[in-house]
């Protein structure tokens, strides 16, 4: 079987979902051979790259706080550093360079200081990774290089490019926002979430036209924010790309799904 490219995209808590997909992955033996994610999308797509089982990130993303990553500073440009992210993201794997991971890793962030796309594929995976999910507004930049870093959602929240620029021949994406249903938010952080991705969800689906399968969960009963929903979001995840995965297998691509 042809090895195959996997794209995350950033979606807050919905990210569960992005585990139910390694599980399908890994039950139906199919290789991949190199993986890219934005935001919460980096953070799986970190963990997965450096060797760690779909069980490992599953039990890691039921034990995490997810949005209690941060502590509350004094900034310009944010109420919360996602510093903690970073810890995390060292504690779980060590002081480890992106490059030595055991897949090919891309990790997508955004300059806010010039509006481009900054692409993580050398370097500190830590600051990689808390710098693609640093929601703007909420969390203050990751200063790196003279620049301002924060979430790669706002240039390419499916990192599709990344994997087609690296030579893949096949690319699966997984879209968590495709089918997400935008709900009445109850304080500042989820209005800022629903601010920025109501504003992707177009763009994402022109980026990502020409991958050979896009998996988008139904979500659309899930939030961005409450933690509590985090197993059955990685169950949605899994159920819906279980059988799209087999389709594809046998060589049945379908697209969308």
């Amino acid at each position: 079987m042809k090895k195959t490219a996997l794209a995350l995209g950033g979606g807050a808590v919905l990210g569960a979902a992005h585990i139910g997909v390694l599980r399908a992955l890994t039950e139906l033996h199919i290789p991949v051979s190199m993986v890219s994610g934005t935001s919460i999308g980096a953070f799986i797509a970190a963990l997965y790259a450096f060797g760690k089982s779909w069980q490992e990130i599953r039990d890691i993303a039921f034990d995490l706080d997810w949005l209690d990553l941060s502590g509350l500073v004094l900034s310009q440009y944010g109420l919360l550093s996602n510093k903690k992210f970073g810890g995390i993201v060292t504690e779980l794997l060590g002081h480890k360079n992106i490059e030595d991971a055991s897949l090919p890793l891309s990790i997508v962030a955004t300059d806010i200081g010039t509006g481009k796309k900054v692409l993580f594929t050398h370097g500190d995976v830590a600051l990689a990774v808390m710098a693609s999910s640093c929601i703007p507004g909420i969390f203050r930049p990751v200063e790196y290089q003279g620049k301002l870093l924060v979430d790669g959602m706002l240039m390419e929240n499916v990192p599709v490019s990344p994997l087609v620029e690296s030579g893949a021949q096949s690319v699966i994406c997984v879209d968590l926002l495709a089918r997400h249903v935008f709900t009445k938010p109850d304080n500042i952080i989820g209005v800022l979430l629903n601010a920025f991705y109501s504003s992707i969800t177009n763009t994402t689906a022109i980026q990502i036209a020409s991958v050979d399968l896009c998996i988008s969960p139904d979500l659309s009963g899930f939030n961005l924010i409450n933690i509590g929903q985090v197993p059955d979001i990685f169950d949605a995840g899994y159920r819906a790309a279980l059988p799209a995965l087999k389709l594809w297998a046998e060589g049945e691509n379908t697209f969308p799904v």
